[in-house]
């Protein structure tokens, strides 16, 4: 075997034999209204090669595996297949064309090349050219034919044709008597193209002379090497009943609706003989030679010729049916007559349509533009005409429509967007209905998934976090965990979890606390002090493993909660401060109530933790001083005596109202001395003396004031304001401790809170956002003091309440509140 051209085959032949070849393949490749036509012989070797499909396609060969090249056929048997690797066409089944075709003249093989990425569909026709494999056969090996001797010569005695499978010139082409004196044959060609051998009589028989005439019957075919068939004629010479039936006529014709039932006339033939008596009467039966299949399908009456249904007519099976019919008298001896019916069926819809996914792309991008192809079908209908004709239908509510591709094929193509997360699957529902009256549908449900594309970034549960928790905690702990979901699958939805740089205090957050990257933990690296760090932000990314990746953000609010780890701490008397002993001077002449001195102390924890009361521990005289529990003021509890001693020691006890207490302690010595009346005057005098330390504490006092006393105006008008504006049965915008002990202003996190364990009147404004408080302000005023302190206290990391000595007395009336202002930002 050879391989030129177009992958055409060739033999090597003597020249007469390829010039034969040449004419089955001169028209081997062709491009028929964009379709590629091929057209091979029949009965090729496995691996003959049918053409290069890629070049007849202008496909690239490479991409041939890349886009996944396969091949479908309408016929069911898959008789070829592609060679990816070099782009050819190849058979891979043996091809009989009888089989697939049977007589039709045209044999013509259609398939569909299907490929992806776009997905495309290439329409390929292979006509499949007959060869001479098959020999004429006589349905019967011998044949009796009876003729009477006073026969005229010429008479004609049909025989039996003759089947040979191939088709054109490969089928019978002539038929040969064998040589005799008496008969000749002639061939009668039908108008169907059928050729049917006759017997003519050329001289006349005598049958005292011979009886029997045996003859050979030869059919011969156009192939080539000629192939033909043989059956035995034996002729039967009678001496009587010299009139054979004669019928009206030679060929009759009848059309039949396939849906006939049993029993249905369809015919009726008739014949006539010149004798009479016995030689006269006539019976009609089915010829020698008639198949099984026209004998199950149809029947005959003996008396009257009448041909009724007997079986199924089924158009698609065989629209034409062909039989003879003999009539035969009852002489002696027996003479007959023939005649030929052609029986053709007419179509009736009777065949529901038939719906055939060719190529079916799953799963489909969700992303997949309008117009994507995601199927490729095809319809079948075995009947014909406007029965045959199909059209398909989608629902109009789905995102896909149908385009009219080649013929009978419509490609399934994308109408609209697609969302996996929304429908991760699609059945759509074609269905087809045929032009019949009245027209019968068949539907068919086509499934497919969406694939996923990174389209959805990961969603936090929440859009921020709070966080709280207490200073002064085990490194390691678990903060918090935050969590994310994503609507994609697979890889698309697997998401890591990180922190991004950012500051608190001009410190990275990373160096405050790390997260686990699979499930969002997020841990302290370090224990927290309120006093330095009361709040910070984290910003956590969750970023998916997509392509691109996508991500999205939280804030995570740490808020540090305050711990009772903080004592306070004397900041007046200075002398008792730095921790030696703090001497004061009081006049004997002074009266109970006497204020001697005030000792002030700070506590840098912030809320219940700071507050202070302060308690007159021990005394040289526990009768002749008291300590005010809420100022820290030292005063007379009566009028000092002669037998008093001249020298006073007094240990006073601070704690705060933490859990557990902490505490301090001061001591103050008291010296008692005659003549003395101005001693606050004198401490006055003292604590202003110049100094280059006190200089500065001053400086920093006044500072303190003032600022102190704008934040409290602020904080009045804004209560006076929200006063006015809240309901009028509160009467009066500032309430005594006894009238209201809470009030929440909601604009901005403005909280007022009144304290009212005490005497002393207690209030703490917080103004502003929580996440930008950075400063907190005190003005504690007591109505009890003739004198009143204002501190600033600034929440410092380096702050040293030992060195920061202020205090400043003022006669204020026992009505004035006590106000506590902080900021934090």
């Amino acid at each position: 075997m050879e391989y030129s051209g177009r992958g055409i085959m060739w033999s090597k032949l003597p020249t007469w034999q390829a010039l034969l070849w040449w004419n089955y393949f001169y028209l081997m490749w062709s491009t028929i209204d964009a379709q590629t036509h091929y057209s091979i012989p029949e009965e090729l070797k496995q691996g003959s090669v049918v053409g290069n499909i890629a070049k007849d396609l202008g496909l690239h060969v490479p991409e041939m595996y890349r886009r996944k090249l396969r091949i479908t056929s309408e016929a069911g048997k898959q008789y070829f297949d592609v060679d990816l690797g070099k782009g050819e066409l190849l058979v891979t089944d043996r091809i009989d064309r009888e089989e697939l075709c049977g007589q039709r003249p045209s044999c013509v093989l259609p398939l569909e090349l299907v490929i992806d990425n776009p997905l495309q569909v290439h329409r390929v026709e292979i006509e499949i050219r007959d060869t001479n494999d098959n020999t004429p056969s006589f349905l019967t090996k011998e044949k009796v034919v009876k003729i009477a001797e006073l026969v005229n010569p010429g008479a004609r005695f049909p025989l039996e044709s003759a089947n040979d499978p191939d088709v054109g010139t490969n089928s019978v082409r002539t038929y040969l008597i064998s040589k005799n004196e008496h008969f000749k044959l002639t061939v009668k060609n039908l108008k169907d193209g059928r050729k049917i051998p006759e017997l003519v009589l050329d001289k006349p028989l005598d049958r005292e002379m011979q009886t029997v005439h045996n003859l050979i019957l030869t059919a011969v075919d156009g192939g080539d090497p000629v192939r033909s068939g043989t059956s035995e004629i034996t002729v039967i010479v009678l001496d009587i009943n010299d009139n054979a039936p004669q019928f009206e006529r030679q060929v009759y014709e009848v059309n039949v609706t396939e849906g006939a039932t049993f029993g249905t006339e369809i015919l009726q033939v008739k014949a006539v003989d010149a004798d009479e008596g016995l030689n006269g009467e006539i019976e009609y039966v089915f010829a020698e030679q008639t198949s099984d299949l026209i004998v199950s399908l149809f029947d005959i009456n003996p008396s009257t010729g009448t041909i009724t249904v007997k079986g199924v007519l089924d158009y698609e099976s065989n629209s034409l049916h062909r039989f003879d019919i003999t009539a035969k008298d009852k002489g002696n001896p027996e003479m007959d007559g023939h005649c030929g019916v052609e029986v053709k069926i007419i179509d009736i819809n009777d065949n529901n349509p038939e719906i055939v996914v060719t190529s079916l792309t799953t799963p489909v991008p969700e992303d997949s533009a309008a117009g994507t192809v995601i199927a490729i079908i095809s319809t079948r209908d075995p009947d014909s005409g406007v029965n045959g004709k199909v059209t398909l239908t989608v629902s109009a509510k789905s995102p896909f429509k149908l385009n009219p591709s080649i013929s009978k094929h419509y490609s399934l193509v994308t109408n609209g967007p697609l969302d996996r997360e929304k429908n991760s699957m699609y059945s759509v529902k074609i269905t087809a209905t045929d032009g019949g009256k009245p027209p019968l549908t068949s539907e068919k449900t086509i499934a497919f998934e969406l694939s996923d594309v990174n389209d959805n970034p990961p969603r936090f549960s929440h859009v921020s976090y709070a966080v709280y928790i207490k200073e002064n905690n085990i490194p390691g702990l678990i903060l918090s965990s935050v969590s994310a979901s994503d609507q994609d699958s697979g890889e698309n939805a697997k998401i890591s979890y990180s922190i991004l740089d950012s500051k608190a205090q001009d410190v990275s957050v990373s160096s405050y606390v790390y997260i686990n990257s699979e499930n969002g933990s997020i841990y302290s690296m370090q224990s927290f002090d309120y006093e330095k760090l009361k709040v910070f932000q984290i910003q956590v990314q969750a970023k998916d493993h997509g392509s691109p990746p996508l991500s999205s953000n939280t804030t995570v609010h740490v808020f540090i909660l305050d711990q009772n780890d903080n004592a306070p701490a004397v900041i007046y008397p200075s002398s008792a401060a730095l921790g030696s002993l703090s001497h004061q001077r009081m006049p004997r002449s002074a009266k109970a109530g006497h204020l001697v001195t005030k000792v002030t102390a700070v506590d840098a924890d912030s809320g219940h933790n700071a507050w202070i009361s302060y308690r007159l521990a021990e005394a040289t005289d526990a009768s002749l001083f008291t300590v005010n529990q809420y100022t820290g003021e030292v005063r007379t509890k009566r009028a000092v005596t002669e037998q008093d001693d001249s020298s006073q020691r007094l240990l006073i006890e601070i704690k705060d109202d933490g859990e557990p207490v902490q505490s301090a302690t001061a001591t103050v010595s008291i010296l008692l001395e005659d003549g003395l009346h101005e001693p606050i005057l004198d401490l006055r005098h003292k604590v202003s003396e110049p100094s280059k330390k006190t200089g500065r504490i001053t400086l920093y006092l006044i500072l303190s004031l003032a600022s102190v006393s704008v934040l409290s105006l602020v904080t009045f008008l804004i209560l006076a304001v929200k006063c006015i504006r809240s309901s009028s049965s509160s009467g009066s915008c500032c309430m005594r401790r006894s009238d209201c002990d809470d009030y929440k202003n909601p604009n901005r996190n403005l909280q007022i809170q009144l304290n009212t364990d005490g005497p002393i009147k207690y209030v703490e404004v917080l103004g502003g956002d929580m996440m930008s408080q950075s400063q907190s302000f005190r003005s504690c005023m007591s109505p009890m003091s003739e004198y009143s302190d204002f501190t600033l206290i600034k929440p410092s990391s380096t702050t040293d309440f030992k060195e920061t000595l202020s205090v400043l007395d003022a006669s204020l009336p026992d009505s004035t509140w006590t106000f506590e202002s902080q900021q934090v930002s």
